[in-house]
């Protein structure tokens, strides 16, 4: 069943959209820093015109749940709840660290995203059969903490890999074969991931919909530094 799915992704720097139909997607991307409240819905409308499709034809919304920026995620869910409670469709949340493995070409792939306050956000994930399996579920550690991992034939990519190479190198130094520089979550690989979850009913309604932390405390006090 070809199905029109639009995804949102704001849990970096980076605001991404991106609409796909069974293997056919369009998508667009800026550096918006803090701004992604205002170019969202906007990047939204574009994309959609472009597409010669109206908010009436999508089968089903997507976002980016996290983990990442607090307010990025809050921004990317609830435009998806207020869309999906509009026009009463369905939600799904990817992650983001799913969705930045889904960025590479390979079968194993470890995933680290900066958590800033020296931390990460870190899974780590096989392909079998076209469906990601967590071989390492996601955590917020220190780069040094990071979990081990068993084999050599890992693709390591992520923020957090180019802002703690050296940390994570001695973790990780004897399983992986590459370092992929440049990657982090966007809509089209939460777009492509999300198919798969509107086809099998695992979906969910607007108002279940919700962003991922990990971290319970947004900042720490200048004491707790």
């Amino acid at each position: 069943m070809k199905l029109k799915i639009l995804a949102l992704e704001t849990s970096t720097e980076f605001c991404s959209v991106a609409l796909c139909e069974h293997d056919k997607t369009i998508h667009r991307e800026v550096l918006a820093i803090r701004s992604h409240s205002e170019i969202l819905l906007p990047m939204t409308t574009e994309i959609l015109a472009e597409a010669e499709w109206t908010l009436q034809q999508l089968d089903g919304i997507a976002f980016g749940s996290g983990p990442g920026s607090f307010t990025g995620l809050r921004i990317a869910c609830g435009v998806a709840q207020g869309l999906a409670y509009a026009l009463d469709l369905p939600v799904v949340g990817i992650s983001t660290l799913e969705a930045t493995a889904e960025r590479t070409d390979r079968d194993n792939v470890v995933v680290a995203l900066d958590a800033r306050m020296s931390e990460i956000y870190h899974a780590a994930y096989q392909r079998q059969n076209q469906i990601w399996k967590m071989i390492s579920t996601p955590t917020l550690c220190s780069p040094l903490r990071a979990p081990s991992l068993l084999g050599k034939a890992w693709v390591a990519c992520g923020s957090g890999f180019e802002k703690y190479q050296e940390e994570l190198l001695s973790v990780y130094g004897d399983n992986l074969q590459e370092i992929r520089q440049g990657l982090h979550p966007h809509a089209s690989s939460i777009a492509a991931l999300a198919i798969s979850r509107f086809n099998d009913g695992t979906a969910t309604t607007p108002e279940n919909a919700a962003p991922v932390y990990l971290r319970n405390q947004v900042a720490l006090k200048e004491n707790e530094r």
